[in-house]
């Protein structure tokens, strides 16, 4: 698992970096993430036309997305009070704060189903991962 941590973290360096040479009004997290999904489906499209070449995307790599992702909730934390900080400048400011969660979701909500579309059409249904019910261990 060390080295699924280390690629996440690479990926995310190099997106870092991209952000700041680049000047790009991305998060560089946001660009990492983008480039190690990229990285995926090209490497998973390679491997199935050259079965010799070796698969990037380890099981450990998948078992540390899975822990990360269960433990994503902890993050909204810091989040959250900070919101209950600035209550006074959130209920001044409602209503454009309201129009700009609303269409800012919508349009990334559109967004993604349309790159994930383009980017898995004639592909087979994702693999069947059973549920275990929001536990890790």
């Amino acid at each position: 698992m060390p080295e699924a941590f280390l690629i996440l973290i690479l990926f995310q360096l190099v997106g870092s970096a991209l952000q700041t040479v680049l000047h790009l009004p991305v998060p560089g997290p946001v660009i990492g993430m983008f480039l190690l999904a990229a990285t995926l489906l090209w490497k998973r499209s390679r491997t199935r036309t050259d079965k010799a070449a070796s698969s990037f995307d380890s099981p450990a790599l998948s078992s540390l997305s899975r822990s990360l992702i269960a433990c994503l909730g902890l993050l909204f934390v810091p989040a959250g009070v900070g919101l209950v900080t600035q209550m006074p400048v959130l209920l001044a400011n409602g209503l454009p704060i309201a129009v700009a969660l609303f269409g800012s979701t919508l349009l990334g909500l559109m967004v993604t189903a349309f790159v994930m579309h383009k980017a898995t059409r004639d592909r087979p249904s994702p693999e069947r991962i059973p549920d275990t019910g929001g536990q890790v261990l």
